[in-house]
Order: C-alpha cells, then structure tokens, then sequence
C-alpha cells in the first residue's frame, strides 16, 4: 500500500457531515464558518514515550492521540469540532498499522461526534509519531482559560487522580461533558486539564494567574490505580496523585459562593474540592500543618 491508497481507503471510512463542506482529498479540508471562536490544539504522540507500539497495538495509541486532544477542548470548556491527523508510520509497519491506528482515532472521534477531515502520512525508517490537531468552538459563554483564578477562589477537581501508569494512560476519557456542564452551571474562572500532574497543573494556573493556592491533602481524590502503585514504588499514594500525571481530569477554581453551589448541587459526578487560591505560593495542608508543595509532574526535557 502507498500513501494514495491509504487515503482511498480512509475516504472510504469517513461518513458525511454537514460540517464538513470538504473533507479528505483536496489540499485542505473546509468547514462550515461558525460565529462563535474557533478553539485548535494539538499533540504529537511517538514510540517509546507516550505509549510502547508493540506492547498497546495501533487501535490503542489512534484512540489516545485523539483522546489527549479531545482534553485539550474540555480544559478551554469548549465543543470539538473536527480534527486532522498526521502520521509518520516506521517503513517496515505495513498495511496493517495504518488501518488499525485510523479505526482506533475514529472510535474516540465518533464518541464526540467530531469528523476526521484530512491530514497526512509519511514513512520512515524510526519509530511511530502521531500528531493531531483538533478544531473546536468556544460556547456563547467563550472560552475559560488558565489565567483567571483570584485568591478565595474554591479549587475543583473533577475525580480521582494517581497511578495511570497501570493503563489508563492509553485510555484517556476526555471530559468534555463535564466541562460544558461546569461552564453552564457556574462561572469557571479558571481551567486546565491534567496531564503533566494534578500539581504541575494547578502551578501552571497559578502561574498564569499570578497567584498561589494552598491545597488540603485529606481533600484530594486519590484513585485505586495510585494506591496499588504505591505499593510497588514505596511512595506514598497522595505523592503518586500529585504527580503521576495523565489522569485527563479538570482542575478549576470558582468564586467561594460558586463553590458552595457546586457542592450543594453538583451537576457532574466526582467533584471534590482541594482547596483554595491564596496571594502566592504553592502550599499542602496535611495533618493541621502546611508546608510548601513543589509542582511535580511530568516536564519533557530538551538539552
């Protein structure tokens, strides 16, 4: 199979959508023009960092390329609209990756309702990339960004973080919905999604926001996964929920009486509150104590 024949095949497997007024087969794709901001994002996936080919398959690593950007819309508590997905594909894959790795994007995409409008395919002689870039549309609300949260702000998170390592890592749930319901119900000031670690991800709010934020450590959500990796690792399961990163859960802050709201009435399940903005720094409360918190998480490094 050569590059043409791929995208035949893809053209074959996409269905139609009023959207999309172009889709695959012209140098670019065109969308319906919408009145409302247009939100883009994207990741690039590889071999050997975000996933390991051989052990997950190629369904698994197209479903989270496509999950991880779908995160990136609910932190801006926005709609997806449509996406675009690059591939460099290793030369001696075949056949077989290229197809397994459409119908894994595909089946997140279509959870969402989000067609798959173009792209493009190259090979090499390294290992997998996967790079995708999503449209999507801010609410008549607009969109919320990291930069708004005040001190006296209430800190959210939306469920259990820690220990993805053991597979939810390749099984992101993008939370879209939980994002348009939070948006609607109360005013978000600030949001972001984890994916470097629940505080590597509050500390970049803070840092946008020019604020700190004092943390209760009986008050953070801490997921099964991390308290079965504390066992293997011998740290602490609260560390592992700190830091582990890509539990794709939101962080927000709200004004105390939204918060109040939230906890009387929560229109989404698994909220809990962590904590609160304060004028600076970066703090875990713990045992009638408080001691500074480094923001821990996942950092790429370039030399």
């Amino acid at each position: 199979m050569d590059e043409f024949d791929y995208i035949r095949w893809v053209r074959r497997q996409i269905p139609s959508d009023p959207r999309v007024l172009i889709g695959p087969g012209d140098d670019c794709a065109a969308l319906a023009p919408s009145v409302r901001p247009l939100l883009i994002t994207t990741d690039l996936l590889t071999d050997g960092v975000d996933f390991v080919l051989n052990e997950v398959g190629g369904r698994a690593v197209g479903r989270k390329a496509m999950a991880v950007n779908l995160s990136d819309i609910a932190a801006m508590a926005g709609e997806p609209l449509a996406a675009v997905v690059g591939m460099v594909l290793p030369t001696d894959a075949g056949r077989t990756l290229a197809e397994e790795l459409f119908h894994g994007l595909r089946a997140e995409a279509e959870r969402f309702g989000v067609p798959i409008v173009g792209g493009d395919t190259n090979t090499w002689a390294g290992q997998l990339v996967v790079s995708v870039t999503l449209f999507g549309e801010a609410t008549v609300r607009g969109a919320v960004r990291r930069s708004g949260a005040k001190p006296g702000d209430w800190i959210f998170v939306t469920g259990p973080c820690g220990g993805s390592i053991l597979g939810r890592h390749l099984a992101p749930q993008p939370r879209i919905r939980e994002a348009l319901a939070l948006h609607e119900t109360v005013e978000l000031h600030a949001l972001i999604d984890v994916s470097d670690g629940l505080a590597a991800d509050l500390n970049h709010i803070l840092d946008e926001s020019g604020c700190g934020a004092a943390l209760v450590a009986e008050a953070i959500p801490i997921h099964a996964d991390a308290v079965e990796l504390a066992k293997r690792s011998g740290k602490a399961p609260l560390t592992h929920a700190l830091g582990d990163g890509e539990d794709f859960e939101l962080i927000f802050t709200v004004s105390a009486a939204d918060g109040e709201r939230l906890l009387k009435a929560p229109p989404v399940a698994g909220l809990a509150k962590i904590g609160a903005c304060v004028e600076r720094g970066l703090w875990l409360d713990e045992a009638g104590e408080r001691r500074p918190l480094a923001p821990t998480g996942w950092v790429h490094q370039m030399e």
